[in-house]
């Protein structure tokens, strides 16, 4: 302002000046001008001013007709139509000699505002009068940008050469600069800290005076705000100062502001100008002058809302094609594919993808690897729709549209099965290439959809296919599935053979052994962030419980396992957990919530899977426990017709022939169950302990009475081998009646409440009620005619190892059978029962409660 005011003093008194006033966009220049213009004013001088623009450049004399106007009285004379279209020397020398004249009766200050912009005929009228008005009281104020695309340099030149030229570049405002600025903007206290507003506003005056009045309008809505934490939003005035400067800056510094924006932490001075396509010197003026005016710091934006400003500027159609571009440019440099595809997917958003070459299917698929790597599916599933969207022949776009459904598969079972029977109907309509045939039949065998994949397998036997699909579930060896689960990292390959795994420890006679690994598993499928996973291991966890009695834990994760999923209904997985929650709620009494599960329509497509027969068995034993022989009957006569004509008949999957004979009893065709039962026994799988004892429970039921006990007590055996503490308990209470019917009434209550509490332990409410109705649930039973009452039981404690004991030997173990399994010798086992027998106060083992402890206080 010094030199200014120096300037006008020196026209006032009767001198010429020339004064070019330069910076970068935003940093006060068009208000310095001003400045000078009002003060000349205020002296009595004729101010002329005008402001070129963009819009105007290719109209001749169109600034100049701006200043000859500006005049209140038109100091001036009007350029005639003749001079604009030929700016001769005679017509310049016209205007130059009112010029002077107006001069003699008082000072001339002529503003002329961004110059850059200004028509080439208006400047010759005023590089003439910088040369023949030098002895005229005429100040001539110009503002320029610093790094103008559109420099005209011979009129910069013309000015140099002046003796009263003034040459005045404005810089960035320094930290201590903003300081003073934001102090006498805002008196108080409450200002942001300067340094920070000087990061994002770069010392550009324009956008840090945006940023105080963001602040002011924050502060004002905050009665108590905290100056350190106070950030421009998008959309506010500091985000519209910027798109505000963009524009002033110039079309090629605005497409590079443009190309930072979409490039990101990608953005180089290489990368630009290949994604522009333009010269290396047009990109360092450009990307300078957005330094300059403090909206890029190198290649940065000082703030994210100037970023997405920016970017909210740019057009869908140009950003779609700067994306395009984006991902070509940074393919050719080495980028990982994630950023490739990213831009790519950005692209395809809001417009029709284009179909794609064989290096962008590459891409786009690899980088959905690497997401998976990182645990983020959903963008891994978006840019594979986008992969089947590009994709231009049948073989790739079936692969994609197979490994979109495996993806799908971790947050989304049933739209991953809705995906792949897509798939199916694509293939039988020839829309999809053969090679897609194998992949497209694992993934629905994983899904359990056996027959559909079966029948995609050509020159194969659909029967054949199904039945070693199960077969490989159920007879692969308890080690070997263990070894896979030690060595085995969960992916969306390794998710069949897994699952698998898990499925054949649950069908052997060691389901126990299932329960850590699906704990380990839904703890890595947490930490994959994979919900439809946790589904799938929360379904077998379940499914494991239930095959070892724990009705009330098997509810809980069925539960859960239904909440994971985004979609439960009409999907094939949903038939596993809601078989689960059938049969547990059914045990527990809970007959109405098992009634609401067993009611869902299931359509007729889902009982063709495995999973479908699960559930169809789950409603028929449902139909058992509600007296509903009839209906249960149905269903498992449909399970065996179904897996018959599979060629699936694996009582170790689905015992249909025992559950049948059950029905067929409570119906009273005992015959026809006998039938039933001895067929499930002449199967191979009768030599597994689960089978076979379930099996010979009911042979007992309905063969010769007087083998009824020796047949009973096999099955005990088997089913304690197996596992299943709620079968178990089944067959001893029928072996505890079985004892009183043979003259052993002792003996035969006392095994009829061992099982009363052995169901009690599993929270089998409704065995509980069959075995001894009139046995309150809240204590354990002591005979079968009646509880003990009255008065309050004394508490002992027994130590862990006699605990264990007393718990087998109330299970009904001889003392051998103890010894082995706890690998004690027969003697240790006799003194540990003696002391439980004196430390409860009771004789026998026929006395020992089941619901004992470890460790805790026992009432007797």
């Amino acid at each position: 302002m010094g030199s200014l005011d120096t300037a006008l003093a020196d026209c006032l008194s009767g001198e010429s000046r020339i004064v070019l006033i330069e910076g970068a966009t935003g940093s006060g220049k068009s208000a310095l001008a001003d400045t000078v213009a009002e003060r000349a004013r205020a002296a009595g001088a004729v101010v002329l001013s005008s402001v070129a623009s963009p819009a105007e450049r290719q109209v001749p004399l169109g600034v100049l007709r701006q200043l000859v106007r500006s005049g209140q009285d038109r100091v001036l004379p009007e350029l005639t139509a003749d001079r604009v279209t030929a700016p001769s020397i005679e017509a310049m020398q016209a205007f130059c000699s009112s010029l002077r004249e107006l001069s003699t009766r008082t000072p001339v200050v002529l503003c002329l505002d961004d110059v850059e912009h200004a028509d080439a005929e208006s400047l010759q009228y005023l590089q003439y009068v910088a040369r023949h008005a030098r002895s005229a009281p005429v100040l001539v104020i110009v503002t320029g940008s610093l790094h103008a695309e559109a420099q005209n340099p011979v009129f910069t030149t013309e000015l140099l050469r002046q003796p009263h030229f003034r040459r005045l570049r404005l810089e960035q405002l320094s930290p201590a600069e903003v300081a003073e600025v934001a102090a006498r903007h805002n008196r108080t206290h409450r200002r942001a800290p300067a340094t920070e507003l000087h990061r994002i506003s770069g010392g550009n005056p324009l956008l840090l005076r945006a940023l105080l009045e963001e602040q002011e309008d924050a502060w004002a809505e905050d009665s108590s705000p905290s100056p350190s934490s106070f950030a421009p939003g998008s959309g506010g005035p500091y985000a519209q100062a910027v798109v505000a400067c963009l524009h002033r800056c110039g079309p090629t510094a605005t497409a590079l502001a443009q190309a930072v924006a979409v490039l990101g932490e990608f953005s180089s001075p290489s990368n630009t100008v290949q994604l522009l396509g333009i010269g290396a010197t047009a990109a360092h003026r450009g990307l300078a002058a957005l330094e300059a005016s403090g909206i890029l710091d190198g290649l940065r934006f000082r703030h994210p809302s100037g970023h997405t400003s920016v970017l909210d500027e740019i057009a869908p159609e140009t950003r779609a094609e700067l994306h395009r571009r984006a991902a070509m440019v940074l393919r050719r440099a080495g980028s990982p594919a994630t950023s490739v595809a990213s831009h790519l997917l950005a692209a395809s958003e809001g417009t029709v993808p284009r179909a794609g070459g064989t290096a962008d299917l590459e891409v786009l698929r690899d980088a959905a690897e690497d997401l998976l790597v990182q645990n983020d599916a959903h963008r891994a599933v978006r840019l594979l729709e986008l992969a089947g969207q590009v994709s231009s022949d049948e073989q790739s776009r079936g692969a994609v549209g197979i490994r979109l459904a495996q993806v799908t598969a971790r947050f989304d079972p049933a739209a991953s099965e809705r995906q792949a029977s897509t798939l199916l109907e694509a293939l039988r309509c020839g829309a999809l290439d053969a090679e897609n045939v194998q992949p497209l039949a694992d993934l629905l065998l994983t899904q359990g959809r056996v027959i559909e994949a079966s029948t995609l397998l050509d020159g194969s036997d659909p029967a054949q296919s199904a039945a070693s699909a199960l077969d490989a579930v159920i007879d692969t060896d308890v080690a070997a599935s263990e070894r896979l689960l030690q060595s085995a990292i969960l992916t969306d390959a390794t998710l069949a053979p897994i699952t698998q795994a898990v499925q054949s420890i649950i069908a052997s006679d060691h389901p126990e052994r299932a329960v850590p690994w699906t704990r380990k598993l839904l703890a890595e499928t947490n930490r994959c962030q994979a919900p439809g996973w946790t589904a799938v291991f929360t379904t077998l966890h379940a499914e494991a419980l239930l095959r070892l009695g724990d009705l009330d834990g098997a509810h809980a994760h069925a539960v859960m396992a239904l909440q994971a999923l985004p979609d439960n209904n009409g999907s094939t997985f949903h038939c596993a957990p809601t078989a689960v929650l059938v049969r547990a709620c059914s045990g527990m009494g809970r007959y109405a919530q098992a009634s609401r599960y067993a009611g869902h329509q299931i359509p007729q497509r889902l009982l063709a899977t495995l999973p479908g027969l699960g559930f169809l068995r789950a409603r028929g034993l449902h139909h058992l426990a509600v007296n509903q022989p009839q209906a249960a009957l149905a269903d498992f006569l449909e399970i065996g017709r179904l897996m018959e004509s599979w060629g699936v008949d694996r009582p170790a999957y689905l015992p249909w022939r025992s559950d049948a004979a059950e029905a067929l009893l409570r119906l009273g065709k005992p015959r026809q169950a006998e039938q039933y039962v001895l067929q499930q026994l002449s199967l191979p799988d009768a030599r597994r302990a689960w089978v076979r004892g379930v099996s010979l429970r009911l042979r007992a039921m309905t063969g010769d009475p007087k083998q009824r006990t020796s047949t009973l007590s096999q099955a005990i055996e088997e089913l304690h081998r197996s596992g299943d503490r709620l079968e178990t308990s089944r067959a001893m209470a029928d072996l505890g009646r079985a004892l009183q019917s043979d003259g052993s009434p002792s003996k035969g209550s006392a095994m009829v409440r061992s099982a009363w509490n052995l169901a009690k332990e599993c929270q089998a409410t409704a065995l509980c009620k069959e075995i001894l109705p009139d046995v309150p649930l809240t204590a354990p039973a002591r005979n079968q005619s009646a509880p003990e009452g009255g008065g309050t039981s004394p508490e002992v404690r027994l130590s862990s190892s006699e605990q264990r004991v007393a718990t087998l030997a109330a299970q009904g173990m001889t003392n051998r059978e103890i010894s082995a399994k706890l690998y004690l010798t027969v003697s240790t086992v006799e003194q540990h029962l003696t002391r439980v027998y004196r430390k409860l106060q009771i004789s026998s083992r026929g006395d020992l409660p089941l619901d004992l402890e470890l460790g805790s206080r026992v009432s007797i």
